[in-house]
This record gives structure tokens, sequence and C-alpha cells, in this order.
């Protein structure tokens, strides 16, 4: 049995090889591979026979060299899409931002959990501990019932059963059905709120956006301290946050 310093190399070994055809569009023969990795010939030939295998190297016929497989491209496709996202949601973020004077995010969801991509503070002089790249639950915050409300049920169950449902305030939800009800009534109204379920003194409003294809492939919210996110101002940004969910996803393709 391998060990794990093993794999690890082997792992390495296989990046710089898809690393080094990344940089031709020509394609790469085995000793010249061999040369520039500075690996013996049959390593380099029994990893790029398992690449092979699973679609991330090709082999051009007439000159035998090796090429990136179309299972690369497969891959960076759900990160181009989410990038497009971004790109598309970022002008409309800043209004969000403007118009309510508190942050707007946008996050995707990455397995059992939201990744923030996007963020623009508002004009209040309070900042949110938030960060690009941070982690968030689904079932605790505005942005993660927005897309969890318009994942199919299985689904759902599927992240549940994984994550549980942790509680991080006195608010959060913690039994799937009361979950259920919160996602049901999402789906009715179009929007979600996180009421300090995430974080003490933080209230939420989110809103799903949606592709081409019809699918929830994002969320945004706008956030603030709950002394300056009231409930009576819930309606108005609640307004605020499901047009702007709803430009984008038509930006994107998304017809209802």
């Amino acid at each position: 049995m391998p060990t794990k310093e093993l794999h690890v190399l082997s792992v390495e070994k296989s990046i710089k090889i898809l690393e080094t055809l990344a940089m031709t569009t020509e394609g790469i023969g085995l000793s010249d591979l061999s040369r520039r990795l500075g690996l013996n010939k049959s390593t380099v030939y029994r990893m790029l026979t398992t690449l092979k295998a699973y679609g991330y190297v090709d082999q051009e016929p007439t000159t035998g060299k090796y090429i990136l497989g179309l299972k690369i491209l497969e891959l960076s496709s759900g990160l181009l899409e989410r990038l497009d996202v971004r790109t598309v949601a970022h002008p409309y973020l800043k209004e969000l931002a403007a118009r309510s004077q508190e942050v707007a995010h946008m996050v995707v969801r990455d397995g059992n959990e939201a990744v923030y991509i996007d963020k623009v503070e508002g004009n209040r002089t309070i900042r949110m501990y938030s960060q690009i790249g941070r982690r968030v639950a689904l079932h605790s915050t505005a942005v993660g019932k927005a897309i969890l409300a318009f994942l199919p049920s299985e689904e759902v169950e599927k992240i549940i059963t994984s994550t549980g449902l942790p509680r991080f305030t006195a608010r959060t939800i913690s039994t799937m059905a009361a979950l259920q009800a919160e996602l049901a009534r999402v789906r009715e109204c179009g929007y979600a709120v996180d009421d300090g379920e995430n974080e003490e003194g933080i209230r939420c409003v989110g809103a799903p956006i949606f592709d081409y294809r019809g699918q929830v492939v994002a969320a945004l919210s706008i956030s603030g301290p709950s002394i300056h996110v009231t409930m009576e101002r819930l309606p108005e940004l609640a307004q605020l946050a499901r047009h702007a969910s709803e430009e984008i996803s038509r930006r994107l393709g998304y017809k209802q």
C-alpha cells in the first residue's frame, strides 16, 4: 500500500505534467516531457497513461504527442460560470449597497457550504466581518436558504444528512421540519431572511440567482446590524434584493 508521502509526490508530479502540457498548443512528446520535468520516461509514461484513461490527457494520433484532454475543460466550466456570474452581478451589488447603505454580498454553493465571491460595502461606518472566500453554512444564512429552497428536495436532504443542523445562535434552525417549512416560505415569497441565525445581531435578506437552465447558481444578500436592518425595513430591502436577483438571472439567460 503506497504511503501518504508517495501519494503526495504522485499528485505533485501529475500536476506538473498538466501544467507543462497547458503551456503548449502543439503537444509534447514523452521524451521531451520527461526532460522538462526531470523525471524518467517510465514514470512519466505511467502517469500519462492514467491521466489519459480519465480524460485529463489526450494523445495526437499522428504525432503521438500528448495534449490536455477535454476533461480539463469540463472541470473548468463550473469555475467559468461562477466568474461570469460575478462579472454580471457586480454592478447590481454596487447599486444594492448604495441604495440600502448596507453590505451587499454574493455567494455560490460549494458542496455543503456557501462561499462569498463578491462583497460591496455600504455607506455605514460599522463594518461586517465577512470576506471573499469565507465559507458559511447553508441552513443558517439568508443566501444559503435562498439556494437550498430551489434545490431538489433529495439534494437538500443529502446536504443536511451530511452536515447536520449545527446551532450558531439561539435562533438557528435546528430541525429538518423547521427547515423545510422555512424553505417552503422562501419559495413562496422569493427571498430568505437570516434573523440573527448565523451571527448574533446581524440580519440579512437573500434572494436566489438562476442561470439559463433554470438552476440556482448563486444568491445575493443585503446584510447589516439589526439596528439598521430593522424588521420594518425588511419589505423594502427584500424588494431591492429580489429585483437585483431577477435582473441578474435575466442577464444570465433565465426565463420564468
